[in-house]
């Protein structure tokens, strides 16, 4: 019996040190990502993803395999680039060939002949359908998982697109649609367009207002359909990091949440899932303090200045998101929507991006 429980106290030990090294983990990321906005590390967007999925894996992730999958796919897309050709006339000919290459890598399928005069198929990545807001398991968002297993969805197939252009020299800027990301390109002729990679195609704008979830407020205050900069897509990593820390940490006192909402917003203020995410956070530290659900608004809470101040906050920044246009799209919605692309395809596609930017 004496064994058995120090047995049982040793791995109780072991478990409680493994936290601390994973706290310390996610605390050192979210350092690592500040210095990339505060301009005294070298921006990545590769470093920040790999992070951030090397956080939540506790540090096990495997970096080496993950940057030379990188290397491979970022060689290919360089060697592509001198082999297609647009009837895009622009003096940003080159530019634009490099996104053709990077959208091809990403969704088509490309015939090969190696060294020896063998011809075999590129396989492109596939939309997975199972969990495609990672709500069972949170790496089904991953990058890393994209890699590995060549399914992917709206969240890291965008990811790997902007890795393999900050890779070879290209600007890609990823863009918000309702539980939905995107690429946005601009070129000297066409403006900016919109790239589609879950459905392989290029839509107008006509398709995202389609989906009946993005409310005329949303666009005005740069909720959506905005070409984010770097710096705001790094600030989209750090919520990343912060909901990876809640899967892991389901029963934490809520402060590294709000750190790192307070360090994106600051960078990204108009982030919808931060916005979200940090009035989550107050309403769950709430209902802990007051041991009774947020609903449920007491004499007690009411009676108390510091309870009933914090109520009010936290049910103003409810009320402050609903109202600058966010409405969330159901999944059968969602899904519904990104088939949408694929049945009414000549309804949304932008014809014109679609003939320059694919190879002839």
């Amino acid at each position: 019996m004496m064994q058995k429980r120090i047995f049982l106290l040793a791995l109780l030990i072991n478990i409680s040190l493994w936290s601390q090294d994973q706290e310390k983990i996610y605390n050192d990321t979210l350092e690592q990502l500040n210095c990339m906005l505060k301009d005294s590390c070298q921006l990545s967007f590769k470093k920040a993803v790999m992070s951030v999925e090397n956080a939540y894996y506790n540090n096990v992730l495997d970096t080496v395999g993950f940057n030379f999958e990188i290397k491979r796919l970022s060689s290919f897309t360089s060697s592509m680039v001198n082999q297609i050709k647009l009837k895009y006339q622009g003096k940003d000919s080159l530019k634009v060939k490099k996104y053709a290459a990077l959208f091809s890598i990403v969704t088509d399928t490309i015939p090969i002949v190696d060294k020896d005069g063998v011809m075999y198929e590129y396989i492109p990545y596939v939309y997975d359908f199972e969990d495609i807001w990672g709500l069972k398991n949170w790496d089904s968002m991953f990058v890393s998982k994209l890699l590995e297993t060549g399914k992917g969805n709206c969240h890291s197939m965008p990811y790997l697109y902007k890795i393999l252009a900050e890779e070879i020299g290209a600007d890609a800027h990823l863009a918000i649609a309702p539980n939905h990301i995107y690429i946005k390109h601009r070129n000297e002729i066409d403006g900016w367009y919109n790239t589609e990679l879950t459905s392989g195609i290029f839509p107008n704008d006509a398709w995202l207002m389609a989906s009946g979830y993005i409310h005329l407020d949303a666009i005005t205050n740069k909720m959506y359909m905005e070409a984010l900069s770097d710096k705001q897509s790094i600030a989209m990593c750090i919520i990343d990091l912060a909901q990876g820390y809640n899967k892991v940490f389901p029963d934490n006192d809520g402060q590294f949440v709000m750190k790192a909402c307070q360090v994106a917003l600051q960078y990204y203020p108009h982030y919808i899932n931060g916005r979200i995410l940090q009035a989550e956070t107050k309403k769950k530290v709430f209902e802990k303090e007051v041991k009774k659900d947020f609903d449920v608004f007491t004499k007690e809470v009411y009676e108390d200045d510091f309870l009933r101040l914090q109520f009010l906050e936290i049910q103003h920044e409810y009320v402050s998101i609903h109202e600058s246009g966010y409405r969330r799209m159901p999944e059968e919605m969602y899904l519904n929507w990104l088939n949408s692309l694929k049945e009414e395809r000549k309804k949304y596609e932008n014809k014109k991006i679609t003939n320059t930017d694919k190879s002839n």
